[in-house]
């Protein structure tokens, strides 16, 4: 049966039930949110999924705390929040109302599990502190979330309920934008790995669009290949492939002598006529069409591999 409420606490929120009811909300549409510390509400009942208050972790009887004492650790032994443990239970389901394909489910509820969810219940557990991101902290999500609880002098009695759904649909966003990043780095995956068969043992792979593509890259081990190429627009674009997940070191940059050239400088420099634009930083340049993409791909190459690849 599904529930006709999912019950939170009242009072200030948090990153953690704000993020829950966003996975909630798109299972259960019908169901009315309720924050609420008052007993009779807290409670487990048929009718009801309660979350991050209520003392007690029992997914039989749809409750979802985390602040009593035994409180659920993971397997490596960090610390749930209600998040995490809505997404442990429900995650799956709400991937699959979000018209994943089944074969990708598994993968996006693991990543976005590591990546996103993890990151929250240990702030809201104190295990990490958003200080540890410097200058940054203050635009972590749980902090930015936070930011739109009311200001502690406010006078209207209805200010945090609604701020608390004026923020829900704000983490709304960022959950389906990232569960979409995660979705189609898998789809694109599946064209890479056809790109560089095709390849073979060239250091040129050419993709039909922009895409993620380093992933599938280092997965297929393709070491040889060094650039990528692709239309992007009325144009087309070449691109080095970073040595790393981390960091801006490429694998080979393009060549030293297009540096910040564009137009006739460029095709000047390289002989390649439409080659339109050369980024400083050597690791991206563009062309007027595939040809001329191609064919600054292939100088570049040469110029790589004439110079010897770093180790």
């Amino acid at each position: 049966m599904a529930p006709a409420f999912l019950v939170t606490h009242s009072g200030g929120f948090h990153a953690d039930e704000l993020l829950s009811s966003v996975i909630l909300t798109r299972l259960f549409p019908d169901a009315k949110i309720v924050r609420s510390r008052a007993p009779e509400w807290i409670a487990p009942a048929e009718d009801r999924i309660v979350y991050d208050v209520g003392g007690l972790y029992d997914a039989d009887q749809q409750i979802f705390d985390h602040h009593q004492r035994g409180a659920p650790l993971r397997d490596d032994g960090q610390p749930y929040s209600s998040f995490g443990l809505i997404w442990k239970h429900y995650g799956r389901d709400y991937l699959a109302a979000s018209s994943l394909p089944e074969a990708h489910i598994e993968a996006v509820h693991t990543s976005f599990d590591g990546s996103f969810v993890l990151p929250v219940d240990l702030v809201d557990n104190g295990a990490l502190s958003p200080a540890t991101a410097g200058q940054l902290a203050g635009l972590t999500l749980p902090a930015l979330l936070e930011t739109l609880k009311p200001v502690f002098d406010e006078t209207d009695p209805q200010a945090e309920d609604r701020t608390f759904h004026e923020a829900l649909a704000i983490a709304r966003s960022f959950v389906e934008a990232r569960i979409s990043k995660s979705a189609a780095k898998l789809r694109a995956e599946a064209v890479v790995e056809q790109a560089i068969e095709r390849a073979g043992q060239g250091r040129i792979l050419e993709l039909p669009m922009g895409m993620p593509f380093r992933p599938a890259v280092v997965k297929a081990g393709a070491d040889h290949l060094l650039f990528v190429v692709h239309p992007r627009g009325n144009d087309w674009t070449l691109i080095g492939i970073r040595r790393a997940d981390e960091g801006f070191d490429l694998r080979a940059d393009l060549p030293a002598s297009w540096a910040g050239l564009t137009n006739a400088d460029l095709e000047a420099a390289c002989g390649v006529e439409g080659a339109t634009f050369c980024h400083n930083g050597r690791f991206i340049a563009a062309a007027k069409t595939r040809e001329a993409a191609l064919a600054m791909a292939e100088l570049a190459v040469k110029e790589a591999l004439a110079v010897g690849l770093p180790a």
